[in-house]
């Protein structure tokens, strides 16, 4: 029987809103505008999508959170969706489109894509047979939707698929039996996803809006349940006019590390991020013992570091602790941390977030909130 749950992951959507310029009116740009009932967000940086509000309601994706199995790892949701917009920024600038949640692909159309493909369910992407001996590559799917002004409205003019191709699969023998897993090969997830790419293409140009918009298609591969880092893509492919089949691929090498790197797991091949991380973690545990946990996820592409997130867990229960912490992390993550790349560092304790430090690209200092106990 097929199964599908629909994650709402809030946290993620959160992100994402925020990614695509929704801001106050004090620092969104003049170009807020109505139109038919529609509405801009307006656009406070131009690393980030204006969005759309239609008749006073944001327009949630149709598509996003629809998985053929539940997701055992919540970070393959969050850099998936993190990794598509930039991605989708490659193709459509900033400046020039707008961002809209998918639209095109609903909800019901999403889970039989990704369910297997059977009489009753003849568009499934996933192939036939027994959960047992043929694995689910298909995990998951996402639409971005890219509009452009024409006149006094806004027109669809392109559109970004990510498709999550799982590296592991996970199935069971009998209703609430053991958990079994077969692992799959680079060269089969690559297969299987290219093939899933031109049946999509190819389904997509069927509905009149998106006949001759460009198109792109992407390919992630999803860490296994048990990974402390969410996965990564490793193609993409930009299908203009009115083309049906993907004619090219561009290759991505992007990674995601964990800092301190396990023993026997292989890190980065420039080892002076995890040494400026091991630098901080040390000082900060030096001077505060009452540190559960010091870890970052580092995310790297073409073998050079992008961003990284440090996540600390303590022991802290006093407010006036909290805030001297935050304040010396703040001065050490200056010191200690690689510059020039976006770095976000998150407090918390079994209660929930105590602060949140982060720094942007070109900024030489750290910000920082601490969230009141009260």
């Amino acid at each position: 029987m097929k199964r599908f749950s629909v994650i709402i992951a809030a946290l993620a959507s959160v992100i994402l809103l925020a990614a695509c310029g929704s801001s106050n009116s004090s620092t969104s740009s003049s170009k807020s505008s109505k139109t038919n009932d529609t509405q801009l967000t307006g656009q406070s940086d131009g690393s980030y999508y204006q969005s759309v509000i239609k008749n006073g309601h944001y327009l949630t994706s149709k598509s996003r959170g629809v998985n053929v199995q539940q997701n055992g790892n919540q970070l393959n949701l969050k850099s998936f969706e993190a990794g598509l917009m930039n991605i989708s920024k490659k193709q459509f600038s900033t400046g020039k489109y707008v961002f809209q949640e998918g639209q095109y692909v609903s909800t019901d159309t999403a889970e039989n894509w990704l369910g297997r493909k059977t009489k009753s369910n003849p568009e499934g992407l996933n192939p036939a047979g027994k959960n047992t001996k043929v694995p689910l590559y298909l995990q998951q799917m996402d639409e971005q939707d890219f509009l452009t002004q024409d006149g006094n409205s806004l027109k669809m003019s392109g559109m970004t698929i990510g498709l999550g191709i799982n590296s592991v699969y996970y199935y069971q023998k009998q209703a609430y039996g053991a958990t079994y897993q077969m692992n799959l090969s680079d060269a089969e997830i690559k297969a299987q996803g290219k093939k899933m790419a031109n049946e999509v293409l190819a389904r997509l140009r069927k509905t009149k809006a998106l006949k001759n918009i460009p198109i792109v298609i992407a390919l992630y591969k999803q860490a296994p349940d048990d990974s402390l880092v969410g996965g990564n893509f490793f193609a993409y492919s930009v299908n203009n006019g009115s083309s049906t089949s993907v004619s090219n691929w561009t290759a991505v090498n992007e990674k995601n590390y964990v800092f301190p790197v396990a023993s026997g797991q292989k890190g980065p091949s420039n080892n002076s991020d995890e040494n400026d991380f091991s630098n901080f973690k040390t000082q900060i545990q030096n001077f505060f013992p009452n540190l559960s946990g010091v870890t970052a996820q580092a995310q790297y592409m073409n073998g050079s570091l992008t961003g990284m997130n440090v996540n600390i867990t303590t022991q802290f229960y006093s407010q006036t602790e909290i805030i001297s912490f935050t304040q010396y992390l703040q001065s050490t993550a200056s010191k200690y941390l690689p510059t020039g790349v976006p770095i976000d560092i998150t407090v918390s304790s079994t209660t929930g977030v105590q602060s949140f430090l982060s720094r942007s690209t070109n900024a030489k200092n750290f910000t920082f909130h601490i969230f009141n106990s009260y």
